[in-house]
């Protein structure tokens, strides 16, 4: 078969399809060319999931009638020059406009700030219809009409309008989040119109518009540098989470990805802290030297190439983990945001149960019955707190293992008060200076034990225990020197290993805390974890499991009562001990109600 050439057109529509997947990746494109021109304001609108119409309008710098001709043609770019190891804009390779064109009806209008005039190119399936001047504003607007109606097939590979819409939205919301000082408005009649008005400097505002005001009381800031890579951004506490990874936001030099590297290195940071399939809400900003970072590496831009992704990875964890040690101890707000709607009058957790009327029989609350009625439930429940009697009596004197009487002193020193009950032998109620917690007793002793076996896990050597006859196990002879490089690492949490000729490795000690161990499992995984990520932390992580198992079985079981002081030493510890806001399965370990939202409840304020 002979080989010719391809056509332009043809070379254009198969580009198209690298480039421009579904209207989302073409939103993409136009907005980050709009960025890259400067603007402060972008408009999106967008008709039939923007599979019928899309358009971007911005107050950029504009182009000249030339610039519009070549604009349409591939690889043609102002962005870069001679070189890919200094790219600082978003767009570089001069695909998205042809790629467009070649698959859609395209027209583009720009004008200068400086022109007395505007002009407008029209594409149509790869072909320019015409160039002609027309009016129009200082800035560009790019309009894209019946997308893939020259490449139908990929029409059937589109999802829902409903479904390219949000993707849509999405996008944009990535990019509002990397530039708060540009103001976008997304709008069209497929949706609802989106606004985020432009914050300057202020990220977290910014982020607030777009993940919602909880982030911002929910939000712990990162600040980290390591060998000349900064990473900033914001962490939120682990029992803010969310139930997909939606919420994860990462930038590398301003530019929007989704890195695998980056999203794996936020879920290690958070292990042992968020419950199994719920996710931590974070957004990450690494800045670094364009020339250590590969973003020529996909068509679409959002997978990028560190030079040296092991440090980047350590840098992330390290940070997200000094933050949490710092100031990710306290429950989420969202907590008592829904004790609050729980509270209300005529809150119903099954909507389908019919409400009764009210009536002195149907209503929930009960006449007062001094004798064997609520005084001895309250008692029961209470652990020895009796309930005041209808005539006037002395108050009862303490019995043994009654917490104290509330003062200042107690309440206003303490971030989690003074105990002052204990309901259901599980939950302590204690009253601080501005409100009171109820902190779940078994979920928080748990996080304490096991801070502190993981403390001792790290503080010196783990005990081992030696093989009678050492594990001999086949591996690659380059896995086999990964491993040894990481040989004093591993031996420090228990795992003896020694080289075994050229492709074996013998292992003689196994960690004791682990008992009866798959030897060459653990080994082939850590060989494939320090292949890909270049650390050995797999086993240290298997260390900590068995740890939070550990301490879930020899912490305070739920069900047993507590003397006044037992409950005060627990909240003491609490206070001084990392990650106590939740427990070992992510799980909120205390939640607090502020004393505006109690009287709130009685329309009190």
């Amino acid at each position: 078969m002979a080989i010719r050439q391809l056509s332009e057109t043809l070379i254009n529509q198969i580009a198209a399809g690298e480039v421009i997947e579904r209207p989302a990746s073409a939103a993409k494109e136009l907005i980050e060319n709009a960025l890259d021109a400067g603007a402060t304001r972008i408009e999106i609108a967008t008709s039939g999931g923007g599979k019928a119409l899309l358009r971007v309008s911005d107050n950029g710098s504009g182009m000249e009638a030339a610039d519009l001709e070549l604009a349409v043609r591939r690889h043609c770019t102002s962005k870069i020059s001679e070189t890919l190891e200094d790219i600082r804009t978003l767009g570089f390779r001069g695909e998205a406009l042809p790629s467009i064109g070649s698959v859609a009806r395209l027209s583009i209008a720009s004008r200068r700030r400086d022109s007395a005039g505007g002009h407008e190119i029209a594409v149509a399936g790869g072909k320019i219809v015409h160039i002609r001047p027309a009016a129009a504003n200082p800035g560009t607007i790019v309009e894209v009409r019946d997308l893939f109606f020259a490449t139908p097939a990929r029409l059937k590979f589109l999802k829902s309008e409903k479904a390219e819409a949000g993707a849509i939205t999405e996008i944009v919301k990535r990019m509002a989040i990397a530039f708060p000082a540009v103001r976008f408005v997304l709008s069209g009649s497929d949706r609802t119109t989106l606004e985020f008005a432009a914050t300057g400097d202020d990220h977290l505002a910014r982020m607030a518009q777009v993940l919602g005001k909880d982030f911002r009381d929910n939000a712990i800031p990162l600040d980290a540098m390591r060998e000349d890579i900064a990473l900033t951004g914001f962490a939120g506490v682990p029992t803010f989470n969310r139930g997909n990874s939606a919420h994860q936001y990462a930038f590398v030099n301003g530019r929007p990805v989704q890195d695998k590297l980056i999203l794996s290195a936020i879920r290690g940071a958070y292990a042992e802290t968020i419950p199994s399939g719920r996710y931590p809400v974070a957004v990450l900003s690494i800045t670094l030297d364009p020339a250590l970072v590969d973003v020529n590496v996909h068509p679409a831009k959002s997978d990028v190439r560190f030079r040296d992704p092991g440090l980047v990875r350590g840098l992330i964890v390290g940070a997200i983990r000094e933050a949490l040690a710092r100031d990710g101890s306290r429950a989420a707000t969202t907590g008592a945001s829904d004790m609050l709607r729980a509270f209300r009058p005529g809150f119903q957790p099954n909507a389908q149960r019919p409400q009764a009327p009210w009536s002195a029989e149907t209503s929930p609350f009960r006449p007062y019955q001094p004798a064997g009625g609520f005084a001895e439930r309250t008692q029961a429940s209470f652990g020895g707190l009796s309930a005041p009697t209808a005539r006037a009596e002395p108050p009862p004197s303490p019995q043994p293992g009654a917490p104290e009487p509330a003062s200042p002193e107690t309440t206003g020193r303490y971030p989690l008060g003074a105990a002052r009950a204990q309901i259901h032998a599980n939950y302590i109620v204690a009253q601080t200076e501005d409100g009171l917690v109820i902190v779940d007793q078994h979920a928080a002793h748990e996080r304490l034990v096991f801070e502190a076996m993981r403390k001792a896990l790290h503080s010196k050597r783990l005990a081992s225990q030696v093989l009678l006859i050492p594990e001999i196990i086949d591996i690659p002879e380059e896995d086999c020197d990964r491993l040894m490089q990481h040989a004093g690492e591993l031996s420090e949490l228990g795992l003896a290993i020694e080289r075994f000729g050229p492709g074996a490795i013998a292992v003689r000690e196994t960690p004791a805390m682990l008992g009866e161990v798959d030897a060459h499992g653990l080994v082939r995984q850590l060989a494939d974890e320090i292949a890909e990520w270049d650390t050995a932390s797999g086993l240290s992580a298997k260390l900590e499991y068995v740890a939070a198992t550990m301490a879930c079985h020899g912490s305070v079981r739920s069900g047993r009562r507590l003397r006044s002081e037992e409950m005060n030493a627990l909240l003491r510890e609490m206070e001084v001990t990392p990650g106590s806001g939740q427990c070992n399965h992510g799980r909120p370990t205390y939640i607090e109600l502020k004393l505006s939202d109690i009287e709130r409840l009685f329309g009190r304020s």
